[in-house]
């Protein structure tokens, strides 16, 4: 059965957080909180696990509190000029089984009033799993072109994140993968509309567009001697 599980008190909620982000209107609204936002992303989570698995079974849907496939909505503001103490988007990571964090391989959804999205990748590996990476696309750039550049990936995902203003240590600035060689994130976006997070195919949705995504995953868990 098909089931609705955000709602417009969702986004309603987080705009609303965002023009009021400090403790005192937070914790006056927990219960809100709870209804509108995470109780939700908890079902929606529990509901994509047979999803995940069926995509690869190295990697976790889990629907807990803390320390699962949701993102707490703190923010870390120790090293940061925004001190605001809250998120202000829904942030949804089915990450690979080794991973500890957000910079482990995974799925990932967004939602926000501002954007909603689904991505799939790696967001700023350490310095030995970029390594590994920028090989793996060195030695194999057919198979990394072949899906990267697939029709059906290119009409979904579009590559994204940050990259090095120069050329990568050990790499010729010729070198004919350059491009794909400077990024220090290997992550694909595809853009949701507010209608799509609302609607009661949510799940099957998110699905299709991280079967599209499957391949890269595949790529990335190979060049980082994972499973997949």
């Amino acid at each position: 059965m098909n089931t609705s599980f955000f709602s417009p008190k969702t986004f309603d909620f987080l705009q609303k957080l965002s023009v009021n982000n400090n403790r005192p209107w937070f914790n006056e609204r927990k219960t809100l909180y709870e209804e509108a936002v995470r109780s939700p992303a908890l079902a929606f989570i529990e509901a994509m696990e047979p999803n995940i698995k069926s995509l690869s079974p190295s990697f976790t849907a889990v629907a807990k509190k803390t320390g699962g496939s949701l993102m707490r909505i703190y923010r870390d503001a120790r090293f940061s000029n925004d001190k605001t103490p809250y998120k202000t988007n829904i942030g949804i990571q089915f990450r690979h089984l080794a991973g500890k964090d957000v910079h482990a391989p995974g799925f990932y959804l967004h939602i926000s009033p501002e954007e909603c999205f689904v991505g799939a990748g790696i967001w700023r590996p350490d310095s030995k799993a970029l390594s590994k990476i920028r090989e793996m696309i060195s030695d194999n750039p057919n198979a990394w072109k072949t899906i990267t550049r697939h029709k059906t990936f290119q009409r979904y995902y579009a590559l994204s994140g940050d990259c090095l203003k120069t050329y990568p240590r050990g790499y010729a600035k010729d070198h004919p993968m350059i491009d794909d060689l400077k990024r220090k994130d290997f992550i694909a976006l595809h853009p949701l509309s507010r209608d799509e997070i609302l609607s009661p195919n949510l799940v099957r949705t998110i699905h299709h567009r991280f079967e599209v995504a499957n391949d890269l995953m595949d790529y990335l868990c190979n060049a980082l001697e994972l499973p997949y």
